[in-house]
């Protein structure tokens, strides 16, 4: 009798070539040229073209170094990476809230090395770029204890910060630690910061944050992994601060250094963004005067010294909202989102009404947090056309960059093509081709463009989450939409960024299994 095998072991040289390239675009994301990478893990620059090539047989013990250097789960020690098996197409119901802001989060934790008092921080995401940034925290003498099962969290820290024990390792694994800049110039002269590779001074991204930092006398030079900062005292702005962009981060940043700047800062250009609002009303309740918020000026007039206990609710996620959005568009579903923070979601929802959705807007109501306007939405299912112009993200009040995303999933359902233009990153819209792979059509015009064609008829299959949060996410929706079974592997990345996304989705109807390899 003759058995014939239903399945074959794949060639060792095409997983050489997949984990190579996963390393590839793991790099590509973080910012880091080969011979940095090299550096990382103390090897060549041609030891590591040879393995994005596929051309160099690599350890458990390899592959594990570069994943941590990268921060990307390409295989995790012990417990091993966490895998997502979606059952579909679904069909969603009920109603579900929006969870508290990511990013207005991470800022408030940097914020409260601000306060030599007590913070409570009300419903933060537990999440794991919050968990990141406490160990940090932790690290440096701060005590920080989860209240209760609301996610109240408490952090008081001590009279004077110790940095020679900071976890490094957790350090280099959040973006956020340069926002730690800031709130530490007003509290040591001198101090350094691990970095994550790739954040390089002169580059777009960290050039502005030394810029405007530079008024109040800080000096920062970057070698070896570290931010070796310095700070002149008795230095404070002599003319407005004008940021030479309006970045989110670079505007907290700021803000931050000008709370514990005794005089008044003027800062232009500023971002108005729901995480720079939320970190203007935290600051007012420490008693700084904070003035503009919501407009691109801010006038801080600070304090030499802050020693009050505080509490404060930052307000929901936008992007979080657009994320259920999008799943229920994708999914012809009519569920109700609880909670949306309205004020930073109106561009979407207008470029969405001019595609066809229809939804029900509840009255305007106001967040924990006494400002921040919320609305509940009710989805209808929608026969969407294409927009007839291209989709492209612009500072608050316009679409949000990390809501840009989305709109490739929801093209790919529309009818005709979407353009989308994500102008801001070299190396995101790449990863919306992998759309294709669940049987859409999307093709990558150039590093900054992507055009969708729809309608699409979703397909399920097996795929490797992009070590890009929305990206990530953006499939995941995708595959609530397919047909049959499809496996999302190594997600990490979505839980940097959302707080048991696919246990909530479960409660509105999805078939999410969690699992990891044997």
């Amino acid at each position: 009798m003759t058995v014939t095998p239903t399945t074959e072991l794949a060639d060792p040289a095409d997983y050489k070539r997949r984990i190579g390239k996963l390393i590839r675009d793991a790099r590509i994301h973080r910012g880091l040229t080969q011979a940095q990478l090299a550096d990382l893990l103390a090897t060549s620059q041609s030891a590591i073209n040879r393995i994005e090539r596929g051309h160099q047989n690599l350890s458990l013990e390899m592959v594990a170094r570069i994943g941590a250097a990268l921060d990307s789960e390409i295989v995790a020690i012990g417990s091993g990476p966490t895998h997502l098996r979606v059952t579909g197409p679904t069909t969603l119901s009920g109603s579900i809230d929006v969870k508290t802001s990511k990013n207005a989060g991470v800022a408030l934790l940097c914020a409260s090395l601000l306060n030599r008092g007590r913070t409570t921080l009300r419903k933060v995401a537990r999440i794991e770029e919050v968990n990141r940034l406490l160990e940090v925290l932790q690290s440096l003498g701060v005590r920080t204890r989860w209240l209760n099962a609301d996610n109240d969290l408490e952090i008081v820290p001590p009279e004077h910060l110790d940095l020679s024990n900071i976890d490094a390792a957790a350090a280099r694994r959040t973006r956020s630690i340069i926002m730690f800049l800031g709130p530490l110039l007003h509290r040591l002269e001198e101090f350094e910061l691990p970095y994550a590779g790739g954040c390089n001074l002169g580059e777009r991204t960290v050039e502005p944050h030394m810029t405007a930092l530079h008024h109040f006398g800080l000096e920062v030079k970057a070698t070896d992994g570290l931010y070796h900062a310095a700070v002149g005292r008795g230095i404070g702005p002599a003319k407005p601060i004008v940021l030479t962009e309006r970045g989110d981060t670079v505007t907290e940043n700021a803000l931050m250094a000008a709370a514990l700047h005794p005089g008044t800062t003027v800062i232009r250009n500023a971002s108005s963004n729901y995480m720079v609002q939320d970190l203007c009303f935290y600051l007012q309740k420490l008693g700084v005067d904070v003035e503009g918020i919501g407009t691109t000026t801010l006038t801080v007039t600070g304090r030499e010294r802050i020693d009050v206990d505080v509490d404060y609710a930052p307000s929901e996620d936008p992007i979080e909202a657009m994320s259920l959005l999008a799943a229920a568009i994708v999914t012809a579903s009519e569920i109700t989102i609880r909670r949306v923070p309205i004020e930073f979601l109106e561009v979407e929802l207008a470029t969405l009404e001019g595609m066809g959705l229809q939804y029900d807007r509840s009255e305007e109501y106001v967040a924990l947090n006494g400002h921040t306007r919320l609305v509940d939405l009710t989805t209808h299912p929608s026969e969407l056309q294409a927009p007839r112009d291209k989709v492209h993200p612009m500072p608050f009040p316009g679409l949000n960059i990390d809501n840009l995303p989305f709109f490739a999933v929801i093209g790919a359902v529309a009818n005709g093509q979407t353009m989308l233009h994500d102008w801001v990153y070299e190396n995101r819209a790449i990863y919306l081709t992998e759309l294709t792979k669940l049987g859409g059509n999307v093709k990558l015009l150039d590093p900054h463009r992507v055009l969708v064609e729809g309608p699409t008829h979703f397909s399920g299959a097996e795929l490797i989450c992009p070590p890009a949060l929305r990206p990530a996410v953006v499939i995941l929706l995708a595959m609530l939409a397919s047909k049959g079974t499809s496996v999302l592997r190594s997600t990490y990345v979505i839980h940097r960024g959302y707080e048991d996304l696919a246990e909530r989705l479960n409660q509105l109807g999805a078939n999410i299994e969690t699992f990891r390899d044997i």
